[in-house]
């Protein structure tokens, strides 16, 4: 479904991606993991037409990304939850939440998806009508989770969405992560918890300075020794 081939991206004379191949395959969870600054986000930035490519390809649903904006690749039904959720502060939960249907115009169906969000995260219903900045860190990764769905994605990239939660809501987000799923949304996840994103993940990359260095299932990378060592706080020996 989302095909990246032989990326490479510069920053001045920094090389951020060194030849970033990764394959998500449809109604899967593909998840890459990597230490702050191997270029995670780096690869969401290029995917979402932020970033500028320097070679490379990228491929959504057979169609090539390269020269679409990033409003283009988002009505292609590939929608980004940025690290740190970037909600608007000063728009209410209800504002928000529209925020993320601006190029639906089937009304009908922005309510439907709007109940369906309401039904997933029943905690933002009372607070509709309240100002965004002033949700617990939990509920605004909720609030952003919501903004993306309700443009009825086909597939979402989620870059960090434990970043900053309490363990109890990374528990909960992850548990609506397999749930969309499940409702058929394929999910890019772009984690440091690398336990947490192995647990709900099909298949995984590792990352580390701007190259892919391991590829494998959420199960095998789970045993994987260096996955244990580096990211699992394992040492090397553990059976």
């Amino acid at each position: 479904m989302l095909s990246i081939e032989n990326l490479h991206v510069r920053y001045g004379g920094i090389h951020a991606l060194k030849g970033v191949s990764i394959h998500v395959e449809e109604n899967k969870i593909v998840a890459l993991l990597g230490s702050n600054g191997a270029g995670k986000s780096t690869t969401v930035r290029a995917v979402s037409g932020v970033a500028p490519i320097q070679s490379g390809t990228i491929s959504f649903a057979g169609k090539s990304l390269t020269g679409l904006s990033a409003h283009e690749i988002q009505r292609l039904g590939l929608v980004q939850i940025p690290e740190g959720r970037k909600i608007f502060s000063n728009l209410t939960v209800r504002e928000n939440l529209f925020m993320g249907a601006y190029h639906t115009r089937n009304k009908a169906e922005v309510s439907k998806r709007m109940e369906r969000i309401l039904d997933t995260f029943p905690a933002l219903e009372p607070k509709l009508d309240q100002k965004g900045g002033t949700l617990s860190g939990g509920q605004q990764q909720m609030l952003a989770i919501g903004r993306a769905l309700i443009c009825g994605p086909r597939l979402m990239m989620m870059d960090e969405p434990s970043l900053g939660l309490a363990p109890m809501m990374v528990g909960e987000v992850f548990r609506v992560i397999q749930e969309i799923r499940a409702e058929g949304v394929t999910i890019f996840l772009i984690e440091q918890n690398a336990d947490a994103a192995l647990r709900v993940a099909d298949e995984a990359y590792v990352m580390e300075t701007g190259s892919i260095v391991l590829h494998g299932s959420g199960a095998d990378l789970m045993n994987h020794p260096m996955v244990k060592q580096a990211y699992l706080g394992q040492p090397i020996s553990d059976a």
